[in-house]
């Protein structure tokens, strides 16, 4: 896992596709349209989303096998608690066509950020992650990029 502000990305040497996934980023704007923005075919994509943020007895503990996540607040803000893979109890099996996996959420997370415009999270494949937390007490609207970047373009 990657936690950062947005101008640091130049500090992790991981190559052209990270590059161009930070070059996106800095065409993102909060007018741009709920959709899938295709960076390079199936190994390098953006999705913009606009949602609200959710209890953290609805959100989901997901790891991905195919992609690395660079998730990006263009608006709002969101916890994300991360736990590593290992150890944890599976509760949805690989869905190789999502690309995910679920887990049941331990008690306690080892490790809580929340996610404000200017910051970057990278989520490799060995970092659980469960995203779209509320930082309050009530769920708040939110609007999101996720690059997935393919793990083998990180190599």
């Amino acid at each position: 896992m990657i936690f950062d502000r947005l101008e640091n990305h130049t500090l992790y040497p991981l190559g052209n596709a990270w590059k161009t996934a930070f070059d996106f980023l800095k065409t993102v704007t909060p007018e741009m349209e709920d959709k899938k923005y295709i960076l390079q075919g199936d190994e390098l994509y953006a999705s913009v989303a606009s949602y609200n943020t959710k209890a953290r007895g609805v959100a989901k503990l997901e790891t991905h096998r195919k992609y690395v996540d660079i998730q990006v607040l263009i608006s709002g803000s969101e916890t994300i608690e991360i736990f590593p893979k290992a150890g944890l109890t599976v509760s949805e099996p690989y869905n190789p066509e999502k690309d995910v996996e679920f887990y049941q959420s331990p008690a306690e997370p080892p490790v809580q950020v929340t996610l404000r415009p200017g910051h970057f999270v990278a989520f490799f494949p060995e970092d659980a992650h469960m995203p779209c937390l509320m930082t309050g007490g009530t769920p708040q609207p939110v609007k999101k990029v996720v690059i997935k970047v393919a793990v083998e373009l990180l190599r």
